[in-house]
């Protein structure tokens, strides 16, 4: 029994068992990971996995008689990633500071756009480009710009750069370690949980820290709109 359950997980963490091919989500792979891009950078909708499944889509196309080109998904990705943004950039700039007084609710918290807002006044307008690499803070830094009244051909550039960095890179890192590593190409389910993993650690610090002040001090009021 724990030889079948041990095989079923493996199975279930395998992206070929679902993407593959054969998979049970094959036709879908691409329209799929653009899809989810665009909601994740551009819709304000942090919980979705970017990271791992730039990787995942780049290692599915290294393999043989795949239905993936990595010479159309690596860039459609990164200008999926840059329209997203525009979209988030002009949503903040239509809301305003009222984002910040955004109640919660299950899919938001206050704390997300204040955590964003603490990363975005430490790294000035490289934020566009950092957070990209950053879960969480790659859906509200673009609105945040937009509330802030980022000037937008400066916007713009840190874009592009962020987006071809991050939606293109992470895809070619999958495409080219999973044809070319084959430590990677035969875990390739370790590689991406712990990539899913890395992913989660700035937010996971950047928590920690939040919690550590508001310890010391209680009083320590959120951060305001600028």
């Amino acid at each position: 029994m724990s030889t079948l359950t041990t095989l079923a997980v493996g199975n279930f963490m395998d992206p070929t068992y679902w993407l593959g091919e054969n998979g049970l989500f094959a036709s879908a792979v691409q329209p799929g990971i653009l899809i989810i891009v665009f909601v994740e950078t551009g819709l304000l909708f942090p919980f979705l996995p970017g990271d791992t499944l730039l990787f995942t889509g780049g290692f599915m196309a290294s393999a043989d008689n795949s239905s993936l080109s990595i010479a159309t998904l690596a860039p459609t990705v990164a200008v999926v990633a840059v329209l997203g943004d525009q979209c988030a950039y002009f949503i903040g700039r239509r809301i305003g500071p009222a984002l910040f007084d955004k109640e919660d609710s299950r899919f938001f918290k206050r704390r997300y756009v204040t955590q964003s807002h603490a990363f975005f006044e430490k790294h000035g307008p490289k934020t566009i480009i950092l957070a990209r690499f950053v879960p969480v803070v790659r859906s509200f830094a673009p609105a945040l710009a937009g509330v802030s009244a980022m000037r937008y051909p400066s916007f713009l550039g840190f874009d592009i750069l962020g987006g071809v960095l991050w939606g293109g890179g992470l895809t070619l890192a999958g495409y080219f370690l999973g044809s070319r590593v084959p430590f990677v190409h035969d875990h390739v389910e370790l590689v991406v949980l712990f990539i899913a993993l890395i992913s989660l650690l700035p937010g996971v610090l950047s928590g920690a820290r939040t919690m550590a002040r508001r310890w010391r001090d209680p009083d320590r009021s959120e951060p305001k709109c600028p």
